[in-house]
C-alpha cells in the first residue's frame, strides 16, 4: 500500500488519446475518465474548442447527453494559461484546436500532469484531422474506439458527411453524419461521385 502511495507522489505526467469516428463514444471514455480523477480527489480541468456549441455553450456533452463541465477555450495557448495547479487535463474535440495543441500537451506532461485527448483521428473524407495525428504520435497510450456501421454493422471506420458541402469543419450529429465501415464508405463515395 505504501509503494502505490509514493509512487502517486511521484506521479509521471503523461498523454492519452481517444480517438476514432463520430458516435464512436471518444467524448463518453474521456468524461469516464476524467469522472474517475475527480472521484480520486484529483485536481482536474476539462476543456473544449469555443466553436463546439452544440450541446452545450460550456459542458462537455457526449452523443448519449452524458456530461461535465469544461471550459470553452478559443486556442491551445489558452489551454497552459489555465492549467497552474491541475493534475488532470482533459481536452475534446482536440481535431478542431491549432497545432500548437501537441506542444501544450508535451509541455503539461513534461510538468507532470496527465493529460488526456479526445477526437476525431479523420474527418469526413478519410484524411487524419488536425492535431490528431502528431497527438497520437506523442502519446504514451492511444485508445481507438469505433461505433458501428449503420449500413452493415460492422465497425465504423470514418464519419461519413451524408449533408452536401465541402467545408472540412461542419459541425453536426446523426443529420449530418454517419459512421461508416470502410466497405460501405467506398461504395457511399461512389454513389456521391457517380463512378
Amino acid at each position: 500500500m505504501t509503494n502505490s502511495i509514493q509512487g502517486e507522489l511521484r506521479r509521471h505526467g503523461r498523454i492519452e488519446v481517444v480517438c476514432g469516428s463520430m458516435f464512436s463514444g471518444k467524448t463518453e471514455e474521456l468524461i469516464r475518465r476524467m469522472k474517475r480523477a475527480k472521484f480520486a480527489k484529483q485536481k482536474v480541468e476539462i476543456f473544449k474548442p469555443a466553436i463546439d456549441t452544440r450541446y452545450s455553450e460550456a459542458d462537455v456533452v457526449s452523443h448519449d447527453n452524458t456530461t461535465i463541465t469544461s471550459t470553452p477555450v478559443e486556442s491551445s495557448g489558452s489551454i497552459l494559461l489555465l492549467t497552474s495547479d491541475i493534475d488532470v487535463v482533459g481536452i475534446d474535440e482536440a481535431q478542431f484546436f491549432d497545432d500548437g495543441l501537441v506542444d501544450v500537451c508535451n509541455e503539461l506532461a513534461n510538468r507532470g500532469v496527465r493529460v488526456i485527448c479526445a477526437g476525431l483521428d479523420m474527418d469526413f473524407k478519410g484524411v487524419p484531422f488536425g492535431p490528431m495525428p502528431a497527438l497520437m504520435a506523442v502519446a504514451d497510450d492511444v485508445t481507438k474506439v469505433h461505433a458501428i456501421c449503420v449500413h452493415c454493422g460492422s465497425l465504423a471506420y470514418v464519419s461519413h458527411r451524408i449533408v452536401e458541402g465541402d467545408k472540412r469543419v461542419l459541425l453536426g450529429e446523426t443529420g449530418e453524419y454517419e459512421p461508416l465501415c470502410r466497405k460501405c464508405y467506398e461504395k457511399a463515395k461512389q454513389r456521391m461521385t457517380g463512378k
